[in-house]
């Protein structure tokens, strides 16, 4: 397994990229989080991608697959005012129940969701690129947001930074519980 500082120098000395700016800032925060799940994920098993070594529901598969969709979900808002399974929120929280957006199916394999990811984080990237940051939507009905509030494109890269970020953490603490790896220690 490579080592996640040099992983991290290439990644931040790539000049693939013309962004300057917010831009890249946002580009740069969101590969740099991107490449720290990536990491935390690499060389394990399926079998070991589904375990569950903590006291959380979560596995590792199943993070890779929620921080897909809620990337994917999040830059669709952007381009479309709209976040698909948003009109269940309420109800779910109404009711105490949740989603369960980390769920596997039986054909997801480690390798499959780690390309959908990639796909995902392309087209994000793109966009990062070439929308405009001020261009915002009402948000859906929920409880966690103000009534009546909107999101810019801006607000919502920053949604996804932080989800990445939040996510990379408990799959770091997840995948140490599997084998001892740690990502950036």
């Amino acid at each position: 397994m490579s080592n996640p500082a040099e992983a991290m120098t290439e990644l931040l000395t790539d000049t693939s990229t013309d962004l300057s700016g917010e831009r890249a800032t946002i580009h740069e925060t969101l590969a740099k989080h991107r490449m720290l799940l990536r990491f935390t994920v690499a060389e394990l098993s399926d079998a070991d991608a589904r375990r569950r070594p903590t006291a959380s529901a979560l596995t590792l598969a199943g993070i890779v697959k929620h921080v897909a969709d809620v990337e994917r979900g999040w830059v669709d808002f952007i381009l479309t005012g709209v976040v698909e399974g948003a009109d269940d929120w309420e109800r779910l929280a109404e009711a105490g129940d949740e989603r369960d957006d980390f769920a596997l199916d039986d054909t997801d394999t480690l390798e499959s969701l780690l390309a959908r990811y990639s796909e995902i984080a392309a087209r994000t990237d793109e966009l990062v690129a070439t929308v405009d940051l001020d261009l915002s939507h009402p948000l859906p009905p929920a409880p966690w947001f103000p009534e009546g509030g909107t999101w810019s494109a801006r607000q919502v890269f920053a949604h996804i930074i932080g989800e990445t970020a939040q996510h990379s953490g408990h799959a770091d603490i997840i995948r140490e519980s599997i084998d001892g790896h740690k990502s950036m220690g």
